[in-house]
């Protein structure tokens, strides 16, 4: 089997020497490249080109500028370069022992699977190299909360949240992923029904360096959930759901301060605009962003719309209370439940449409940077 390993990387440069002198001891005899795709902001990619030189199978390096949807985007990346059909996923950290790396090339070579992941779920796998219990408990949750949501495609898969694992790229359509954040393998196995089986290992601890895992990258992989299982929808919900209990909760303390309840509403109102705008930007459209103009431009679409319909909603807030006399606060939520469909339509088909392809050709012409990366070979 010819293979390529995918390696994404984030300021990972105390670990690159000694992965490649690992790999190299794991898979000598066999054709292979290695394919750095690398998001850092340190000197990781030097560290890999110097690396590369001395390194007795090819090594790769794609630096990308525009880091765009993260470990997962970088992973797609690597897939799209590979020069290979078969395609080994690893963290760059060496949690990922790299002997390992034949035993899945082994279970591959039979010919009944397009992915075998690595599982440290599995009997006879460890989790140990998380950091504590807290992040055992949160990982084992969430591995439940996955499985839930995918009985069948994730049947014969205990580990979908794993980042080491074999596939051949075949069985997938590599242009139709949409990763956010860590979880590559989930989005490629809730996508399509592919044949799976696992093998054991021991995540190992940390080589060098710090865990990339943060509480953003947990709200990202809560909206890919919602996202794979629902559809873009369902993450709008998400967000306009947090930021209706934001309003409310808002608008309740500044009542509780003296202050009326219309200008209440109208002060909550613009600061959830302003938040859910952000949350809508880098998690529901995320994928959306590159093809719909600027930033600033979808801003005053969405701020606009959403000061139209806060203008509209909150005198028919005033008129429920006074007719209906229920609180306030509840008349608020009759309101904002309503608005609902109405702003996720708007952006849907206004903020995040497409460019003109006149417009798109221009932009890039006048922007030729803004794509983003490099590659070093």
């Amino acid at each position: 089997m010819d293979l390529s390993i995918i390696v994404p990387t984030f300021n990972e440069g105390p670990n690159i020497d000694e992965l490649l002198r690992r790999i190299g001891e794991s898979l000598e005899g066999r054709v292979f490249e290695v394919v750095f795709v690398d998001d850092s902001t340190d000197d990781t990619p030097q560290v890999i080109a110097a690396a590369a030189k001395g390194a007795p199978f090819p090594v790769r390096l794609i630096h990308r500028e525009n880091a765009d949807a993260g470990l997962g985007g970088a992973v797609v990346a690597g897939f799209q370069a590979a020069t290979s059909r078969w395609c080994l996923v690893m963290d760059g950290d060496l949690q990922h022992p790299p002997e390992d790396i034949p035993r899945l090339i082994e279970r591959a070579d039979r010919g009944d699977v397009d992915v075998v992941v690595a599982s440290r779920y599995a009997s006879g796998g460890t989790s140990k190299g998380l950091a504590d219990a807290t992040r055992t408990a949160v990982s084992r949750a969430s591995t439940a909360l996955t499985k839930a949501m995918f009985p069948r495609k994730l049947a014969n898969c205990s580990d979908p949240m794993t980042g080491f694992f074999l596939l051949d790229t075949h069985a997938v359509d590599v242009g139709a992923l949409r990763p956010r954040g860590f979880k590559i393998l989930l989005e490629v196995l809730a996508r399509r029904q592919l044949r799976v089986d696992e093998v054991p290992f021991d995540f190992a601890s940390r080589h060098a360096g710090t865990s990339k895992a943060t509480f953003t990258q947990g709200v990202r992989f809560l909206t890919q959930l919602a996202m794979l299982r629902f559809g873009r929808m369902s993450a709008f919900a998400l967000v306009g759901g947090f930021g209706a209990i934001a309003n409310l909760v808002i608008m309740w303390g500044l009542i509780r301060l003296g202050m009326d309840y219309v200008p209440a509403a109208i002060v909550a109102s613009v600061i959830t605009i302003i938040t859910n705008f952000l949350l809508l930007e880098y998690l529901v459209f995320a994928d959306m962003r590159s093809e719909s103009g600027r930033m600033l431009t979808r801003f005053l679409k969405s701020f606009s719309f959403n000061g139209l319909e806060a203008i509209i909603r909150i005198p028919v807030l005033s008129i429920i209370v006074e007719a209906t006399h229920i609180p306030a606060v509840l008349a608020a939520a009759l309101t904002l439940v309503a608005a609902f469909v109405l702003r996720f339509v708007f952006h849907a088909l206004v903020v995040y449409a497409p460019r003109r392809p006149g417009r798109a050709v221009a932009a890039q012409e006048s922007e030729p940077a803004a794509a983003g990366g490099r590659t070093l070979e």
